[in-house]
């Protein structure tokens, strides 16, 4: 949700707090801050917005220290102003935060009952109050950090500094990642491993519950308990430089334009060319026995979730449910014995999914979690990981990360076919051999971006944009209006093809763009026919297809954009590309902020 870093070095650490800002400002940017410790003294500095205005706040009135911290923001207690931005302070503590506390309300009462005075309407500063209440009666830092964390109820991860000791740096975190560096000298704190890849690659992941005291001689990891305990220290393979555009204007185009690379990497996680056979990480449960699947999800994850149901049923013959991941604890589910609960997640820390993880785990489901984050909570708590391996990805909207999970749902669905033998090894090798074609059509549908281009500005011009089709190219349908309204803001609607007669038409008109996901295969010719009745109507449709596809109706269609021939099997990754270059250039054309939407945050870790 926002990022935090923190730094306690023998040198002045401002400029590298805002350097690991940049790294980590795809969190969030309502608002930007920083504050360091210097003579006994906290300097802080905040900035609304995003982090160019904090750095001029900073170039008018410096601050110095060898140790503080930084924050960028995604609101939610209190609107994303100055006041409200982090770090918050008060005479003797000031800290940053990522998350919710849930019970603030309650706290915030008993602190100004106390008679401090708040200047925010967050629910972070009510933590500041606590600790610095801690330290007026006498607790030293250690004593004031177990106290209050035992009092907060929600998610949170914490970077936090005592003014009357200005060589230790605190965190914590329940239910929101953080990580430490180890560096020469210095140590390092961080919302993930990409925020401190530019200063060290020696890292180690706090466990749920856990907090740390460090120096810059190093850290003590305390566990939910309070009692001491050691967290491995790991070589991290985030790098500075995978975050650099390069040659792309934005991230999004830089990390669509990867996705031939990404899914490549991904399927040889999974697939063997050779034998022609999918391989899956070691399994702690039997596939064979597995009698339902329940996947859960948000968003674009749900999405790839959607597409993964017409898979895994066709090809496993077994029945398989998709829930938002919102609501399914809140439905209270009926669980079976031998189920398996399939939650997919790019960062592996949406709270939603996470808390629904925990939901079905404490209801005796086997879990399995496709995500892109190997260290993350799902992935620790799962009984099968289903890595993907699209590598970060900076772009709110997400792009590679979708397609990666489409690669690793796909080879899942082959697996559980074979187990259950409603596959043989010869149609095992079929599908197998389509996957490793997948990197190769993606790669040409990248082609159809000039045409794209063309049309963006009239699509851009829409007050709202239709998307059909059936089948798996339903989902596709949805993901693709999800993507336009994310970065474009232009109001867009997902349908199945069949169900547009079913109320929805009643929208068409000559104003109205309908994008028609329809690859020629099994599902073409009904899709046509829904088609046929929004043209009837005066619809505008633009047809994405193949060549067989545009050759037989695209003359019909007031624009076409091309993709390349697919078997139905892989269609939906290929069709990706088709529909996040729409949104994209549209976007684009628009003159949206691409890769920051208003509003949105790469990893929502609060329900």
């Amino acid at each position: 949700m926002c990022g935090i870093i923190g730094i306690v070095s023998q040198t002045p650490v401002a400029g590298r707090l805002i350097d690991g800002l940049r790294r980590l400002e795809y969190r969030g940017y309502d608002s930007a801050g920083i504050a360091t410790l210097h003579d006994g003294q906290i300097e802080r500095r905040r900035a609304p917005g995003k982090l160019d205005n904090l750095v001029a706040v900073l170039a008018a009135e410096p601050v110095s220290g060898t140790s503080g911290i930084a924050h960028t923001r995604w609101a939610t207690h209190g609107a994303p102003n100055t006041r409200n931005a982090h770090p918050h302070a008060t005479e003797e503590v000031v800290l940053v935060h990522n998350g919710i506390i849930e019970n603030f309300k309650a706290l915030r009462a008993e602190v100004v009952a106390a008679g401090r005075t708040l200047t925010s309407d967050t629910d972070t500063e009510v933590v500041a109050h606590l600790l610095t209440l801690q330290i007026a009666a006498g607790a030293t830092p250690d004593e004031a950090m177990a106290r209050t964390l035992h009092r907060l109820h929600g998610a949170f991860s914490f970077a936090i500094l005592f003014r009357s000791h200005p060589d230790v740096m605190y965190g914590a975190r329940r239910g929101s990642p953080l990580v430490l560096g180890y560096g020469e000298g210095e140590m390092f704190l961080g919302s993930d491993a990409l925020g401190l890849a530019p200063f060290t690659n020696r890292i180690a992941y706090l466990d749920e519950g856990d907090w740390v005291r460090m120096t810059r001689d190093g850290a003590q990891v305390f566990d939910s308990h309070d009692a001491p305990v050691t967290r491995p220290v790991i070589t991290s393979s985030a790098s500075a430089a995978v975050i650099e555009k390069g040659n792309y204007r934005h991230y999004m185009e830089k990390e669509i334009h990867e996705q031939p690379i990404v899914v490549a990497q991904t399927l040889g996680a999974y697939v063997d060319p050779l034998t022609e056979t999918i391989s899956l990480p070691a399994l702690p449960f039997d596939l064979a026995g597995v009698k339902r699947i329940q996947i859960v999800a948000c968003g674009t994850s749900l999405y790839a979730g959607q597409v993964a149901t017409y898979w895994l049923e066709s090809l496993a013959r077994i029945p398989v449910s998709i829930e938002n991941a919102s609501e399914f604890r809140y439905r209270d589910p009926v669980y079976e014995d031998g189920g398996l609960a399939l939650f997919i997640s790019q960062s592996g820390e949406t709270a939603d999914t996470l808390a629904a993880l925990r939901h079905a785990k404490a209801g005796g489901q086997h879990i399995a979690a496709v995500v892109n984050v190997a260290s993350s909570s799902m992935a620790r708590e799962a009984d099968l990981m289903l890595p993907t391996h699209a590598g970060p990805e900076i772009g709110v909207a997400s792009t590679k990360a979708f397609t990666c999970q489409l690669a690793v749902l796909a080879a899942f669905a082959v697996a559980l076919g074979k187990a259950k033998g409603r596959i043989d090894a010869t149609e095992e090798a079929r599908l197998v051999q389509l996957l490793t074609e997948v990197p190769a059509a993606m790669n040409a549908a990248l082609a159809s971006e000039t045409t794209i281009h063309a049309l963006a500005g009239t699509l851009a011009q829409a007050r709202d944009i239709l998307y059909m089709g059936r089948g798996p190219d339903y989902p596709m349908a949805l993901e693709g209006a999800l993507k336009l309204k994310e970065i474009s803001y232009i109001h867009a609607e997902g349908y199945a093809a069949g169900e547009l007669k079913h109320g929805p038409i009643a929208l068409i008109d000559d104003k109205v763009p309908v994008i028609v996901i329809a690859p020629s295969g099994p599902r073409f010719e009904k899709t046509v026919s829904n088609m046929q009745e929004v043209m009837a109507r005066g619809g505008l449709v633009y047809l994405v297809s193949d060549a067989a596809g545009l050759a037989e109706h695209g003359g019909s269609a007031t624009a076409t954009i091309a993709m390349p021939s697919v078997d139905p099997f892989i269609s939906p990754l290929v069709t990706a590309v088709p529909i996040q270059l729409i949104a994209y250039h549209v976007a684009l054309a628009k003159g949206t902020d691409v890769d920051q939407p208003r509003n949105l945050a790469k990893s929502v870790t609060v329900e």
